[in-house]
């Protein structure tokens, strides 16, 4: 085997590794409100306890970025694949954290009875976790089309996510004693929202290594 094919073998496991990341952060934040919606603390103690293995396969994926980089002249649009994979790979790292502080609210919210039905804040879940599958799909298939769409998806996020902050401040103000409740559901549909704009960050992140052209186009006005 010569030493391009290795060269395309080894940058094919690469990306392999970025989809196999983005299963771990998908499943984070799924669980986490999973976990919330159940109170279920064994739960949120497991997500915290596996966000290491998600930061170890981010140092992983970057080591290997690092031997490829060094094996050789690389073209350009080699150079941009590996530069997204670790762009890439930092934006799922942080998705990660967010699962995990979703999982540590839960936690701190214990036994407390529910505030109100979680309704909005697992569709914020649903939508963020398929712009993530959507964000990894776009640039796995070098599909700038699919990541535009993805992040059109962005500003169902952004709108459930006021709609959950106005209806919580309702809560708030018409009774102090829900406060805390209220203040740390807020929390997690903030770390929902956060993470639908690092799914965003691939995108463009994906536009650029198939164009060329980095651009921002992201909706959030967080």
């Amino acid at each position: 085997m010569d030493l391009k094919q290795t060269f395309s073998d080894r940058l094919k496991g690469a990306k392999d590794q970025v989809l196999v990341m983005g299963g771990m952060v998908e499943q984070s934040l799924t669980r986490a409100v999973e976990a919330l919606k159940n109170r279920d603390l064994t739960m949120a103690h497991r997500i915290m306890a596996d966000d290491a293995t998600i930061n170890q396969k981010r140092f992983e994926i970057e080591n290997e970025c690092i031997g490829l980089i060094a094996t050789q002249q690389l073209v350009a649009a080699d150079i941009r694949t590996i530069v997204a994979i670790l762009n890439i790979v930092t934006e799922l790292e942080r998705i990660g954290d967010y699962g995990e502080g979703i999982a540590k609210i839960v936690v701190m919210i214990g036994e407390e009875p529910p505030l109100k039905p979680l309704i909005d804040i697992p569709r914020m879940s649903d939508i963020t976790v398929d712009m993530i599958r959507g964000s990894l799909k776009s640039f796995v298939d070098g599909d700038p089309k699919m990541a535009t769409q993805v992040v059109s998806m962005d500003s169902t996020v952004d709108s459930l996510y006021d709609q959950v902050f106005r209806e919580l401040l309702t809560f708030m103000m018409a009774d102090p004693r829900t406060i805390s409740r209220a203040t740390r559901l807020i929390w997690v549909a903030h770390n929902l929202e956060r993470a639908a704009d690092r799914a965003t960050n691939i995108c463009e992140r994906v536009i650029y290594t198939v164009t060329g052209k980095m651009q921002e186009i992201g909706t959030s006005k967080y």
